[in-house]
């Protein structure tokens, strides 16, 4: 999954605008996932481990899902650019290896004298939230990322 970059500046958000994106989630990204970050629970990595625990088999990392969230905000909504002021989450079911997550990113609220979005998060699977939250990040004007084109303009 590499999703195509598209770049959104404040002025091009409106209140409602969404995006979405799908992953189905690879052994191998749990694996990666717990190489780069170090979090080796073998409730991600061992089927027999997991096999013992309510969920039965082994499940992506809770932050892995949040991750693909961070995918959405840096490359469709608002994409480049944009910086990270907060995220909130609330882990509502697993994600198995697998599963495809549907990850979707809406305008909730715009702040225009900080330039700032507030937008509603949602991770789903099989139409079931296995994941929600809200992020809020900074976004560029069109003046801040091309100061020429202001100046033309």
């Amino acid at each position: 999954m590499m999703p195509e970059l598209r770049v959104l500046y404040f002025e091009d958000l409106s209140v409602g605008l969404s995006e979405t994106l799908s992953k189905t989630i690879a052994a191998s990204d749990v694996v990666g996932f717990a190489e780069i970050t170090g979090d080796r629970n073998p409730i991600h990595l061992s089927e027999h481990f997991a096999a013992r625990t309510p969920f039965g088999t082994r499940i992506a990392h809770g932050l892995y899902t949040a991750g693909l969230i961070s995918a959405v905000l840096g490359t469709r909504l608002p994409g480049p650019g944009a910086v990270y002021i907060s995220q909130s989450l609330n882990f509502r079911a697993p994600v198995r290896i697998g599963d495809t997550v549907d990850v979707t990113v809406e305008v909730a609220e715009l702040v225009p004298e900080r330039r700032r979005a507030r937008l509603t998060c949602t991770c789903s699977v099989n139409g079931e939230t296995v994941l929600d939250g809200e992020a809020l990040v900074k976004v560029p004007t069109k003046a801040e990322s091309d100061p020429l084109a202001a100046r033309k303009g």
